[in-house]
């Protein structure tokens, strides 16, 4: 990698996709291998992990399920010091780094501290979810509006919505972190309007070999997500786009991949 690309004393906020290391950009996989020390969430998974360079240190700062290694300002200070040792530093986000990857916080604190930064795009999960399962996030006449939502909100706080835009039957809703949510999007889009029978996609572990795909209706999504374990993300995503298409046979892999739909 040439050296302007990433000298000493700079930070890189590099997006990690979804999960598979093939879905990983070119340039963000150079950038891994060139580190000195690479910072990393919870949601980066061995397979790119190992693209990490031997000499590279690797501190785990993620967090899952309200349980947070480190708070976010901990993590600003952490790689600040490091840019400001001299070293390369990665800062390695699951999916896309603008996409709730809490970005703006950890640009500010490097550009506060003179510390020069960018960032590398990745596959958000909602891309590489429907993907996964052959349809789309948006349909000519149908969908044509897509909006990004997540659905974690602060303990004891209530999640607090723009409900009836959020139900507007042109649009298709991706949500992310939504799977303890689940009865209270699917009360609340369809007192705001959306018909119950609207088709629902959850995807687990999006394009990971332990990788499912839960088809169903709005109505029973409180009831898709049962099985989910709490440690397993999940990506919810509501609108005619994702209506299943009979002909549609995903490639397999090694790992398992589970269809389930519920009228």
């Amino acid at each position: 990698m040439p050296h302007d690309e990433f000298p000493a004393g700079s930070v890189w906020l590099v997006g990690a996709g979804p999960g598979d290391p093939d879905l990983l950009t070119r340039k963000a996989e150079r950038l891994i291998a060139a580190a000195d020390i690479v910072f990393y969430d919870a949601l980066v998974g061995p397979g790119i992990l190992d693209l990490i360079g031997a000499r590279a240190e690797q501190i785990s700062v993620g967090k899952r399920s309200g349980r947070h290694s480190k708070d976010q300002r901990t993590i600003d200070s952490l790689i600040v010091a490091a840019a400001l040792e001299g070293k390369r530093v990665v800062r390695l986000k699951g999916g896309d780094p603008a996409i709730f990857g809490r970005t703006a916080e950890e640009v500010t604190a490097c550009r506060a501290a003179g510390v020069t930064v960018r960032i590398c795009p990745g596959i958000t999960a909602a891309s590489a979810a429907v993907a996964s399962a052959g349809t789309s996030l948006t349909l000519r006449g149908v969908a044509r509006r897509l909006t990004l939502v997540t659905a974690h909100a602060q303990a004891g706080a209530t999640l607090d919505l723009d409900w009836p835009a959020l139900a507007a039957t042109d649009s298709t809703l991706a949500i992310y972190m939504g799977r303890a949510a689940a009865a209270t999007v699917a009360q609340q889009l369809v007192a705001a309007g959306r018909s119950p029978d609207t088709p629902v996609l959850v995807v687990v572990n999006a394009s990971l070999p332990n990788e499912r795909i839960i088809r169903g209706r709005l109505s029973s999504l409180a009831f898709l997500v049962e099985a989910i374990s709490a440690h397993d993300p999940a990506m919810l995503i509501v609108g005619e786009a994702v209506e299943a298409d009979p002909t549609f046979a995903p490639a397999q892999s090694s790992g398992v991949r589970e269809g389930i739909l519920i009228a």
